[in-house]
Parts: C-alpha cells; structure tokens; sequence
C-alpha cells in the first residue's frame, strides 16, 4: 500500500473515532432534558430557517434518512415543537418550522451544549489549533458536497440518456 493511502486511512480512522468518542461524550454529559440528541439536530437546522424548511432538504441538513426524519418531526410535532406550513411555492410540499416552545428548547440545550463543546475541545486544542481543525474539516466537507453534485449530475445525464 502507498505511503499516501496508508497516511489518508490512518487520519481517516483516527479522525472517525475522534468524532465519534466525542459525540458519545456529549451524549452522556450533555444537558438533553428531555430533548434526544437526534431531536436537537433537527431543531439546531430549523434554527437559523425563520420560514422553514422542507422536510427533505431537513433530513439532509439533519443527517437523517427520509423516514428517520418523517417520524422524528412526527414526534416532535407531537410534542408542539415543530409546525407544518404550507410551503407558498409549491402546493404539494410544507415547511417545518419551531414553534416558540421548539425554540425555548433549541437555545437551553444549544446554550448547554456549546460551554460543553467549547470545553471539550478547548481541553486538547488551543485557539490556532481550533482554527487549522476547522479549516480542515471545512475543506472535506466541500470537497465532499462538490463531489455529491458531480455525481448527482451524472446520475442525472445517465437517466436522461435512458429516458431518450
């Protein structure tokens, strides 16, 4: 194996258990309430979307599956979290969006959780360090977003080709 695809899956590795043990942490130490960490992905994305969001592009925000996402707005609705509204450009869709109790919820937990994050990783990192972490995570997810769209256009070529 290259030198270079041996370093790539070595930092690919230690870069996936270090987000995934610090997720766990956050999990157990986090001031949840009675919000699940899942719940508060899906509150944190309708956060900064004041008209919504379709429940689609939600769950990709979210991280979710389609019907992952279906039944978690389902519960928070339940739960008078989240509303659905009809969605004024097209008939067929809704926007979720926070109800005021969805946002009461979604500022105690961020508020919570963001002393804990600065404090988690504020323990290892010092302040240029956090900032090198985080231009380099931002380069992996735009590459990965570009090459989601290359390949999203692609599919969609090969089916107009089909289609013909």
């Amino acid at each position: 194996m290259s030198t270079n695809v041996q370093r790539a899956n070595e930092t690919w590795e230690v870069f996936f258990r270090a987000q995934a043990t610090l997720t766990l942490e956050f999990q157990r130490r986090g001031s949840w309430g009675d919000v699940l960490p899942r719940e508060y992905r899906v509150l944190y994305a309708l956060s900064s979307a004041p008209v919504g969001i379709r429940i689609t592009e939600l769950g990709e925000d979210a991280l979710l599956s389609d019907a992952g996402i279906s039944r978690l707005v389902a519960r928070l609705h339940e739960r008078g979290l989240v509303e659905r509204r009809e969605d004024p450009t097209d008939a067929r869709a809704a926007r979720i969006v926070l109800t005021p109790a969805g946002v009461k919820a979604q500022r105690r937990v961020g508020a919570a959780l963001a002393r804990q994050v600065a404090e988690t990783m504020s323990r290892a990192l010092d302040d240029d360090q956090l900032r090198t972490l985080r231009d380099l995570s931002q380069a992996l997810l735009t590459s990965a977003e570009q090459a989601q769209r290359t390949r999203e256009r692609r599919d969609l070529g090969w089916t107009s080709v089909l289609s013909q």
